[in-house]
């Protein structure tokens, strides 16, 4: 008989072990699923690996990936500490892309002071639809898992009215867009990629900056109390309700953040949610979950899952496999990972 027994005092790095773990038992499972399509799993892991890390050119698209996901996941991970359940990362991107796109086309802000207005506003759009979220749950008890997931949807739709209508631009044909935004309002890259300088520094210094305040700061104290037990934070006189609100204003930020580099340093326009999101708001529940609810611990998984979705192009174009199969190898990732959950606290002992 094979039972699982809760450990009393669980190792330091158990956590660790156990998420390694998963990792390889969902690249094994990934493995059988290239097979049915008919290539060999050696196959398929060379082709991600030469076509990534091994390339300069791949390398760029790693990073280029990297950056939305650390600003996001590092964002979530402080959620998922206060056991607040954001699912609505991909709705938050999308509505910091509208408010930083809504800056750079029609406020005539300075040259100089344009790309600091650009993230400051991706940063605002991104929290206040996080804190619809908190207000709901707060005032109305609504499940932020059900009302941060549908108002991904809602944001998607605000974003295909707006550059279908209002903000349509000017000489667009066939595809719906917006005109392009200024040169001042345009992110630097690194020379011949698309990496976005200032998004990729910004998301190192937001997740240096999110992980001391979590570990270091009396704010960080209280939202790990209630998450950690709620019966706790109100016998300390912790406000669940104002750490939720804290909460979603940062995680939305951060989400809305990475929108913000994705329009002004990619795109230099608003567009269809599918160009602007490349599915980022969902693997990112995947590099906060992996980091263990360590903001800093997301500059490592952040490159991984970067390098997963740029290997999953790989397989795509030189391999020739469906369109989705990033989203399988994703999905598999993170059921593995939801059913390792149970041996990080529980032991596994077989007989009576």
């Amino acid at each position: 008989m094979i039972r699982f027994v809760q450990l009393s005092s669980p190792g330091r790095y158990r956590s660790l072990w156990v998420s390694l773990a998963a990792i390889a038992v969902s690249l094994l499972l990934a493995g059988v699923v290239f097979a049915f399509y008919g290539v060999s799993p050696l196959t398929a892991y060379g082709a991600m690996f030469s076509g990534t890390l091994a390339d300069a050119q791949g390398r760029a698209e790693v990073l280029r990936r990297a950056a939305p996901l650390l600003l996001t996941g590092a964002g979530l991970t402080l959620a998922f500490r206060a056991q607040f359940f954001n699912i609505g990362a991909e709705g938050q991107i999308l509505l910091g892309a509208v408010f930083a796109g809504g800056v750079a086309l029609f406020v005539p802000v300075p040259a100089a002071l344009m790309v600091p207005a650009v993230f400051l506003a991706g940063f605002l759009g991104g929290g206040l639809w996080a804190l619809l979220a908190a207000w709901l749950r707060t005032q109305l008890r609504v499940n932020e898992i059900l009302s941060t997931l549908m108002l991904n949807y809602v944001a998607a739709s605000l974003v295909g009215y707006l550059i279908a209508g209002p903000w349509k631009g000017k000489n667009v044909r066939g595809f719906i867009y917006t005109d392009e935004f200024p040169a001042s309002a345009q992110l630097a890259t690194f020379s011949g990629t698309q990496v976005g300088i200032a998004t990729l520094l910004l998301g190192v210094v937001a997740a240096v900056l999110l992980q001391l305040l979590l570990s270091r700061s009396t704010r960080g104290f209280e939202l790990r109390v209630v998450g950690e037990n709620a019966g706790a934070a109100r016998y300390a006189g912790i406000s669940a309700a104002r750490v939720t609100v804290l909460v979603a204003l940062i995680t939305g930020g951060m989400a809305g953040l990475a929108g913000a580099g994705e329009v002004a340093g990619i795109q230099h326009k608003l567009l269809e949610p599918s160009q602007i999101s490349l599915g980022y708001g969902f693997t990112a529940i995947i590099v906060a979950w992996l980091a263990r609810g360590n903001p800093a611990l997301c500059m490592v998984t952040a490159l991984l899952m970067g390098v997963i979705l740029a290997g999953g192009d790989v397989l795509k174009i030189n391999l020739n496999m469906p369109f989705r199969i990033t989203d399988v190898f994703s999905g598999i990732i993170l059921m593995t990972l939801i059913a390792s959950e149970v041996f990080v606290r529980s032991g596994v002992k077989v007989g009576r």
